[in-house]
């Protein structure tokens, strides 16, 4: 066997017709899709158009219940992943399939035949990571444990794994959900190399800058149907942005800029709090957010941003510190008494922890009111009439889509459970919004509402704290931005210093005084 394998010929990939089915719903309806050699082909469309489970009937993990796959002319069975990576096509997971306590050469060893038997040949291995490293500016280092290695360098080790492995044809899922601007960048650079040498990559993403800047054509989905294959040149976020949702949608916002003169309705003084894992996850936060503002937080997942949206919320203790609600001391309170004082919350996990999965929808919108007069009848019993009623105004007014009030919430789409939250969050006019990843795995359509109804209660008056891993929705909404590192606010940056360049330094843990020193 060489060093490393070398990519096998893929000329052309096609599918034809395909169809997938699981219980109740047709995911994939007669989809045609293909790909040619040295090209980056994006594929593109909302959450549950069909997207992931095409490329996993492409590795493998799924097969179609009609339709056909062809290489190079050829008609194909790919049964496994096994069958996929002998026929050169690897693909690198949104979730990385990385062992942290092995070593890079001991992740790109498992699964493969030794030459020296039963015993692993690291020493070879490690050469011949070294080497691919080099070649494609990957930055590895064969001999370190994965649990050390930040996101960008295990995503690094991911691609190296697919090359060493012969791959022809990389599929990349969201690959730069967890990156920085920087190593977007330097991840864009590695893919355009890669196809000048004759590999072929097909890149999903639901950035439509990120697409337009990297592929040479786009394919949308939505509803599990293909709407068009399109060059990239000549495409616009706006018009990629219609064919996934079928209508015209908004993507920018004219925000109008604000005083800075709003009471203070959230200050954290020197906050600190633990991880899951014991040490400290967030650490000495002070912030303020004012009436009538949206305060942004950027930075890589893992951060501490979500320490930062438990602790305000009082889902977390704060290990010290002080936390004032309109100036009234308000650190570790209950969340009930938290709701009392005005603060709203939606957290990052809506399944988890924004709603229970086997309760109606009525049942969820008064989660946390039904204890009020007008949906308590004494003791355990609720007046199911005006829950009902107040659902139904809800729905309405958020534009929910499901079939009744008494249907089990976990039927919903993503996003209509997110409008959901908001809705119930949103009911009691608070005065200070914790909003934690509001639009993750939601539909364009949706994140145009939330995002709309994010700014109404900016105009409002409420001081609203926005956490997101998207940069582009941070810098869209915000009136300022602080950034996390490590745990810490390492910069604030104004939105008339917007600069992605700078932002992307700051999260990636240079400090604000090198910066300057640097400009």
């Amino acid at each position: 066997m060489p060093e490393f394998a070398s990519p096998l010929a893929i000329h052309s990939l096609e599918m034809r017709g395909i169809v997938k089915r699981f219980p109740g719903v047709t995911a994939l309806k007669g989809v045609d899709f293909d790909v040619r050699a040295g090209e980056i082909h994006a594929l593109l469309g909302e959450n549950g158009a069909g997207k992931s489970t095409l490329m996993k009937i492409l590795y493998g993990l799924y097969q179609p219940n009609e339709g056909e796959i062809l290489l190079d002319g050829g008609a194909v069975s790919i049964s496994s992943p096994h069958d996929s990576i002998s026929r050169g096509i690897g693909m690198i997971h949104q979730h990385f399939m990385l062992v942290p306590s092995l070593t890079v050469a001991e992740n790109v060893a498992l699964g493969m035949k030794s030459k020296r038997g039963p015993l692993l040949d690291l020493k070879q291995i490690s050469k011949s990571l070294s080497e691919l490293s080099e070649r494609y500016n990957l930055k590895i280092d064969p001999k370190r444990p994965i649990w050390q290695l930040a996101v960008g360098e295990q995503q690094r080790v991911e691609i190296v794994r697919a090359l060493y492995r012969g791959a022809a044809l990389l599929i990349l899922d969201e690959p730069t959900a967890v990156l920085t601007p920087q190593e977007s960048d330097h991840l864009f650079e590695v893919l355009k190399q890669m196809a000048a040498e004759g590999h072929t990559v097909i890149f999903i993403s639901h950035k439509l800058q990120e697409v337009l800047a990297i592929s040479s054509r786009i394919t949308v989905l939505r509803d599990g149907s293909r709407v068009d294959t399109i060059a990239a040149a000549g495409a616009t976020k706006l018009s990629l942005a219609e064919m996934m949702v079928g209508r015209s949608v908004v993507l920018e916002y004219e925000i109008p800029a604000h005083s800075g003169q709003g009471a203070v309705r959230l200050r954290l003084e020197a906050v600190s709090a633990n991880s899951e894992r014991g040490n400290l996850g967030l650490r000495c936060a002070n912030m303020e957010v004012r009436g009538g503002e949206i305060l942004g937080v950027a930075g890589v997942s893992g951060n501490g941003q979500h320490e930062l949206a438990e602790v305000i919320a009082g889902m977390r203790p704060a290990a010290a510190g002080k936390i004032l609600i309109n100036g009234a001391a308000s650190t570790n309170i209950s969340p009930e008494m938290l709701r009392k004082r005005g603060v709203a919350y939606i957290p990052e996990e809506r399944m988890i922890d924004g709603v229970v999965a086997k309760f109606t929808v009525a049942e969820n919108y008064v989660l946390k009111t039904h204890g009020q007069k007008a949906y308590a009848r004494g003791g355990l019993w609720l007046r199911m009439r005006a829950v009902a009623d107040a659902c139904r105004q809800a729905i309405r007014s958020y534009e929910i889509k499901t079939p009744s009030t008494e249907t089990p919430i976990k039927n919903l789409s993503g996003g209509n459970i997110q409008k959901l939250v908001l809705a119930r969050e949103l009911a009691e006019n608070p005065g200070v919004l914790i909003a934690a990843q509001p639009t993750r795995g939601v539909d364009i359509g949706a994140t145009e509402y939330i995002h709309r109804r994010l700014l109404d209660e900016r105009a409002r008056g409420t001081a609203i704290l926005l956490i997101s891993e998207d940069l582009d929705e941070v810098m869209a909404l915000s009136d300022r931005i602080i950034v996390m590192y490590e745990g810490q606010i390492v910069g604030e940056v104004a939105r008339s210093a917007y600069d992605v360049r700078h932002i992307g330094a700051l999260m990636a843990g240079v400090t604000a005084e090198s910066l300057e020193n640097s400009a």
